[in-house]
């Protein structure tokens, strides 16, 4: 499992974001894996993003549901399903701080964190508001992506093909650690799939079965993914009757150590970038504010003779509202003060002062 913070703190829990094909049987993956992990003892906190789903076979603890009407979306924005999704997500991804301080909360009781996407898979991967919530959790915590394939639906190689595509895109799209799940093994065992990803040529004479011209296409992208097959995790799984989930668990530990050692201090190097950038801006806008500052003369009045130094800008901006306790107190006997009434008093003069010597100058140079 993941390394403990150095700070000695408790464990972060494991995310895991459960992606897929429309009637991969995804939900049915994560019910399978939900109930796993409670008769392990380890139950885990359940997050539900798909906003148009009738019924969720599991207790999630955050639903989108709670938050975002899916089909008040639609009817508000004249959308589509689609589109409904995509909106729903966006609104959601708004208060996805929100949610990040929930499971910061459950870190103590659950070790993992199970996440079920919309069936529209390109919906959460290649939009905005997937790419916040997927960026947002593995800056924190360590997270996997757990990519179910219909092994029944993909016997053909060129079906198998496009499916390994995709898995590859939303590997390099999410640059996390990836698992690809091959659901339905009750149906069909997933061996044949794992010999075409190991060996090249069993993989091309199944598709010299094969006559159309998209076969040729398969067969030179099955070169390219030699590299990617090399490292990927592959387990078989049966959300139907539970079988694979604990070689899914052995894959998930690995996973979560390769994230500690890759990935998270990538995530960190990112992080002291992002910090260093804003300090640098920061920097230039007080050097900014200085030199305007510094260009406007001030009228000290009486205080000439003060003993008391002139604060420049920056100093005004980290004192205020620190006043030592002395101060305070000497100020606490003019709690009856109203300062509003105060304040205007002294307003009034200046801006009548300022207005007289702007007409003073209007008229200067109107008579030049």
């Amino acid at each position: 499992a993941a390394e403990p913070q150095a700070s000695g703190g408790p464990r972060p829990p494991v995310c895991l974001l459960v992606l897929g094909m429309a009637g991969s049987g995804k939900t049915t993956f994560v019910q399978r894996l939900t109930g796993h992990l409670h008769s392990k003892g380890s139950p885990p906190y359940v997050i539900n993003l798909d906003p148009a789903v009738h019924e969720v076979p599991f207790p999630a603890n955050i639903d989108i549901r709670d938050t975002v009407k899916y089909k008040e979306v639609m009817k508000q924005y004249g959308l589509g399903p689609n589109g409904g999704i995509v909106t729903s997500l966006n609104l959601f991804a708004t208060r996805f701080d929100q949610v990040m301080k929930f499971i910061e909360k459950a870190q103590n009781m659950s070790k993992y964190v199970l996440i079920d996407t919309p069936g529209q898979i390109e919906v959460f991967t290649w939009s905005a508001s997937g790419t916040i919530i997927t960026e947002a959790l593995a800056s924190s915590f360590p997270t996997i992506v757990i990519y179910v394939m219909d092994t029944s639906r993909s016997t053909n190689p060129v079906t198998f093909m496009s499916n390994m595509l995709y898995a590859c895109s939303i590997l390099y799209k999410t640059k996390l650690p990836f698992i690809v799940v091959m659901n339905k093994t009750d149906i069909i065992d997933h061996s044949f799939a794992v010999e075409w990803m190991q060996d090249f040529e069993a993989f091309q004479d199944a598709l010299n079965q094969e006559t159309t011209y998209v076969s040729n296409l398969t067969r030179s992208m099955s070169l390219v993914l030699d590299e990617f097959y090399s490292s990927l995790r592959v387990v078989g799984v049966s959300a139907v009757l539970g079988t694979g989930l604990d070689e899914l668990f052995v894959q998930v530990t690995s996973a979560a150590e390769e994230y500690e050692r890759e990935y998270r201090p990538e995530y960190e190097r990112l992080k002291k970038s992002l910090a260093s950038a804003q300090s640098q801006q920061q920097k230039e806008q007080l050097e900014r504010l200085q030199k305007d500052m510094g260009s406007v003369a001030l009228d000290t009045g009486t205080a000439k003779d003060s003993l008391s130094p002139v604060l420049d800008p920056s100093q005004l901006i980290l004192t205020r509202g620190t006043l030592d306790e002395e101060d305070e107190e000497a100020e606490s006997d003019t709690d009856d003060i109203d300062h509003r009434v105060t304040e205007e008093s002294r307003e009034e003069p200046a801006f009548q002062n300022f207005m007289q010597e702007s007409m003073a100058q209007y008229w200067k140079r109107n008579n030049q």
